[in-house]
C-alpha cells in the first residue's frame, strides 16, 4: 500500500500545473472578450484543449517524480559503478540520441521549420540533425564526468565557436539554431538524462554530484546551435557549388 501512496498524491502536482496555466487562460480570456470575439464553438475547443493539457501536464510530473527521476537515478549510479567507465561515453551518445527523439517540442520545432520554410528544409532533416547534436553532445558530457573535465574547457570554446559559425551561415539557420538550444533542453532530455549524470557522479570515485553531474544540460543546450549552424554551413557550400 505504501508503493502506491505516492502514485495517488497529486495535490502538489495539480496546484503547480493550475498556477502555470491559469494565467494563461486568464490572457486568452481577456483578449476573448474585448478584442477576439471568437466564436462559442472555438472557446469550447480551447476550454476542452486546456483541460486536455492540465491532465496531461499532472500525469506526466506526477510521474516523473515518483518514478521517471528516480529510475534514472538508480541507472546511473549502475552505470558509473561498471568497470569500464569508457562504455559510458557510447551508452551516453545512445541516451541522448533517443531522448531527442521522443522530446515533443523537438517535433513541434520541426515541423514548423519545415511549414514555414515551404518544405525547403525538412521536418527529418531537422530531427536527425537536433538528435545527431545532442548525442554527440551527451557523450561528451559523459567524458566530462569520467575523466573530470571542467565544464568551463568545452563551453567557452563551444560557443566561440558558435559565433565564429555564425560569419559563414545563413541568417535562417542562425535563427533556427539558437531556438533549437532551448528546444532541446525539454522535460524528455532534463528529467532522464540530468538525472542518469547525477547517478553517474554520485556513484563514480572522485566524482562530486555537484561539481560533475550538473552542466550536462548546457551541453545539451548548446549542441543544437553548432549542429544546425553546420547543416546550415553545408547547404550554403551546397548551394555556392550548384
Amino acid at each position: 500500500m505504501n508503493t502506491i501512496l505516492p502514485f495517488l498524491d497529486f495535490s502538489h502536482v495539480f496546484m503547480e500545473v493550475l498556477l502555470a496555466l491559469a494565467p494563461l487562460a486568464a490572457f486568452f480570456l481577456f483578449f476573448q472578450l474585448l478584442y477576439l470575439k471568437l466564436p462559442q464553438e472555438f472557446v469550447v475547443n480551447m476550454v476542452k484543449g486546456v483541460f486536455l493539457c492540465a491532465c496531461g501536464l499532472i500525469l506526466f510530473l506526477q510521474g516523473v517524480q515518483v518514478g521517471f527521476m528516480p529510475v534514472g537515478t538508480a541507472m546511473g549510479e549502475v552505470l558509473g559503478a561498471m568497470n569500464k567507465p569508457w562504455l559510458l561515453i557510447p551508452i551516453g551518445f545512445f541516451l541522448g540520441l533517443v531522448a531527442t527523439i521522443a522530446e515533443p517540442a523537438v517535433h513541434i520545432l520541426s515541423y514548423e521549420v519545415e511549414k514555414a520554410s515551404s518544405g525547403s528544409i525538412r521536418e527529418k532533416t531537422i530531427l536527425a540533425t537536433l538528435s545527431l547534436g545532442v548525442a554527440l553532445f551527451v557523450a561528451l558530457g559523459m567524458a566530462k564526468i569520467i575523466y573530470g573535465v571542467p565544464i568551463h574547457h568545452i563551453l567557452v570554446p563551444g560557443y566561440l565557436l558558435a559565433l565564429l559559425m555564425m560569419r559563414f551561415c545563413e541568417a535562417t539557420f542562425v535563427a533556427i539554431a539558437f531556438d533549437a538550444g532551448g528546444v532541446a533542453t525539454g522535460p524528455m532530455t532534463v528529467t532522464f538524462v540530468l538525472a542518469v549524470a547525477l547517478g553517474m557522479a554520485s556513484a563514480i570515485d572522485g566524482r562530486d554530484p555537484i561539481l560533475d553531474g550538473f552542466g550536462l544540460i548546457a551541453l545539451v543546450a548548446m549542441a543544437p546551435i553548432l549542429s544546425v549552424m553546420a547543416l546550415g554551413m553545408i547547404v550554403t557550400y551546397a548551394k555556392k557549388r550548384s
